[in-house]
């Protein structure tokens, strides 16, 4: 069974203005309130391709509750209450720009965050663990190297998708696979990105240190892949963008559907992963999917290396 762990979960509220001015009311329309946090989102967008998790995450307060009901429809939850209340990220979308504020969430403290490591430990049927997004206020980076050790004692495998600096060193713990972008490979690892050939470079080099498998995603300039033979490229799709918000997790999610099974199925977890990503930044949340298909079409992936 899959598992999710999203350390910091969230509401995420998306909306549309036509323009934000400053020191005046700019009134929102179409606002959506959706249940995410980056794990929760992999595992709801997993659901939408047939395939089963669990979700682990902190929730606290009124919000907290929403948020684990909510995605409680979709996946079985398993969490850890804590005091404070679950933050609301704030999305807005005015002409072909979106603003972005995210929240800093509500701390968990060191009791909580050995609760969750038993929970991991307890748990019977998990054979993979998905570590994605940002820790909350009190989590030291040394909490991702508890759950790496954890993992590797119990035979589980690990998959990492945060934009922590940590992760420069979470790499030599060796995980399955993470999920970068371009801007997040530069910072952390230190590496130019400005060309294929570097980032080509720049994913070897990554993979030398410890990680087996890399997904490099870079927006609208499509993804890499590279696994122990060779390195993928992949386009992305042409959209009418809405919002970016899920597009990166419905990504990791639509990826691992297809690969996670079969290690070979590169290239169709690359279109489906491309595809979706598209899918979801049509409309806010993950929306139904229901173009995945037909975007398939305009992607191609091609060996780099």
């Amino acid at each position: 069974m899959i598992y999710t762990l999203t350390p910091n979960p969230a509401i995420d509220m998306v909306a549309t203005c036509d323009k934000l001015v400053p020191n005046k009311v700019s009134r929102t329309r179409d606002a959506s309130y959706i249940p995410t946090g980056k794990g929760v989102n992999v595992s709801l967008a997993l659901d939408r391709f047939g395939v089963p998790s669990t979700i682990l995450g902190f929730f606290g307060g009124f919000t907290g509750r929403w948020l684990r009901e909510e995605a409680a429809k979709v996946c079985p939850v398993k969490s850890v209450e804590i005091e404070g209340i679950t933050r609301v990220n704030v999305f807005i979308t005015s002409g072909d720009d979106e603003y972005v504020m995210p929240n800093a969430g509500a701390p968990v403290s060191r009791d909580k965050q050995l609760e969750m490591l038993r929970i991991i430990e307890e748990a019977p049927d998990i054979s993979v663990l998905i570590v994605s997004g940002s820790l909350a206020p009190l989590m030291e980076p040394s909490y991702y190297d508890e759950i790496a050790l954890l993992c590797q004692r119990k035979g589980v495998e690990l998959i990492l998708d945060t934009s922590h600096p940590h992760l420069a060193e979470l790499v030599e713990h060796a995980p399955l696979l993470i999920k970068p972008n371009d801007e997040e490979i530069a910072e952390i690892f230190g590496v130019d990105v400005d060309s294929p050939d570097q980032i080509v470079r720049a994913l070897h080099d990554i993979h030398e240190r410890g990680a087996r498998n890399i997904l490099c995603t870079l927006g609208g300039k499509g993804a890499y892949f590279l696994d122990d033979d060779h390195v993928y490229q992949a386009n992305a799709a042409k959209v009418q963008m809405y919002s970016t918000v899920c597009a990166g997790d419905a990504s990791l999610a639509a990826f691992l559907s297809v690969w996670y099974d079969d290690r070979d199925a590169v290239v169709p977890a690359l279109t489906r992963a491309m595809a979706t990503g598209a899918n979801v930044a049509m409309s806010a949340g993950i929306g139904d999917l229901a173009m995945v298909g037909e975007l398939e079409r305009q992607i191609r992936v091609t060996v780099v290396d």
